[in-house]
């Protein structure tokens, strides 16, 4: 009977907190090449080397200087911290994608980018479309069905 009665309440009690909003947490490599481990440790196996802008997400952060993150290709890797930045980029994960002039297919396209580039996020991602910025300085819209990242 009291076994029941905690669970009631502790469910009730979890029906009344808040709604939270799960936001994915991605970020970018910060260095030229960072080293990717099978372990939090500079001891364990290196797995594979990340490049510049290149963005991660976020799995679990220890808080204790190593980070758990998922790449485009699904793939699980641990990575120091200070290799990491808050500075948001995305990647083609399309043959070719064209980035347009505003958020509108049919717009004017202001320049085209193969799969597996690096660009940098302009802006927060509104009605199915995300600005990015090309290295070159160029900015366009791009349907963010064609990037990862977000």
């Amino acid at each position: 009977m009291q076994v029941q009665r905690t669970k009631s309440l502790l469910l009730a009690a979890a029906l009344l907190l808040p709604v939270t909003a799960w936001a994915l947490d991605y970020r970018s490599i910060a260095v030229p090449r960072a080293i990717l481990y099978d372990v939090p440790s500079a001891q364990g196996k290196k797995l594979y080397v990340a490049h510049q802008y290149y963005p991660v997400e976020v799995v679990v952060d220890l808080g204790d200087g190593w980070i758990k993150v998922r790449d485009a290709r699904g793939e699980f890797a641990w990575i120091d911290a200070k290799q990491l930045d808050t500075k948001r980029t995305v990647l083609v994960k399309v043959p070719q994608a064209e980035a347009h002039e505003s958020a509108d297919p049919e717009s004017r396209t202001v320049f085209s980018v193969e799969q597996d580039v690096v660009l940098e996020l302009a802006a927060t991602p509104v009605n199915g479309w995300v600005k990015v910025r090309h290295r070159d300085g160029l900015t366009g819209y791009l349907p963010i069905s064609q990037v990862w990242g977000l």
